[in-house]
């Protein structure tokens, strides 16, 4: 049976999700994306006017599959140093997965061309991350407000530098697997459990 309105849509987005990846945005066109979907053109277009509607949808679906994958501190665990230790490395285990680098350095090439949706790729990878993070410990430590955000902002520079950075210079081999649903049993946790160890020290003597 052939796809057809929200159905046939996402099943455009995801194939063009790899195209984007695959080619970049200057070499991808409407007619590889309509061509490994398997629809026409005119379905297509119908969907999506124009190859720059079609990019930004795929960042806005990129968004919503980081944001799923990663969640909340608190859905980690009930003890809050296990809590934030498994939500930096899931959070770092993502940023290296080779679909995640190959859309951000996409979305970083094309940033005169799309600066909104740049900005909203940055969003999503960063400051959600912040403001989702800053939160739970406010929460958790009955910090203030800006207290929890700034310790937030610390602790993520410390679990993304130096392994992020390297990745995304094409430094480092990326990870091509990735558990949809539990962070890989053999990620190396130990540097971001000494980051946490800091981070609830500093803040329980506040």
């Amino acid at each position: 049976m052939a796809r057809r309105g929200d159905e046939l849509r996402e099943h455009i987005l995801w194939i063009a999700k790899d195209v984007f990846l695959e080619m970049g945005f200057e070499r991808a066109s409407m007619d590889v994306v309509a061509r490994r979907g398997e629809t026409s053109k005119r379905s297509l277009y119908a969907h999506f006017e124009s190859k720059e509607k079609l990019f930004l949808a795929v960042i806005d679906l990129v968004r919503g599959l980081f944001l799923g994958r990663l969640r909340m501190p608190g859905d980690y665990s009930n003890e809050p140093a296990q809590a934030l230790a498994l939500f930096c490395g899931r959070y770092l285990e993502t940023l290296l997965y080779q679909p995640s680098i190959q859309m951000c350095r996409v979305s970083m090439s094309e940033t005169n061309r799309f600066p909104q949706g740049a900005a909203q790729h940055y969003d999503v990878m960063f400051t959600e991350v912040e403001r989702r993070l800053g939160a739970y410990l406010q929460t958790t430590f009955g910090v203030s407000a800006q207290a929890g955000a700034e310790a937030a902002h610390r602790l993520i520079g410390q679990v993304i530098y130096p392994r992020y950075v390297r990745a995304l210079f094409g430094i480092d081999e990326l990870a091509t697997s990735f558990d949809g649903d539990a962070l890989a049993s053999d990620f190396d946790l130990a540097p971001i459990r000494r980051a946490v160890a800091d981070l609830i020290e500093s803040l329980t003597k506040q």
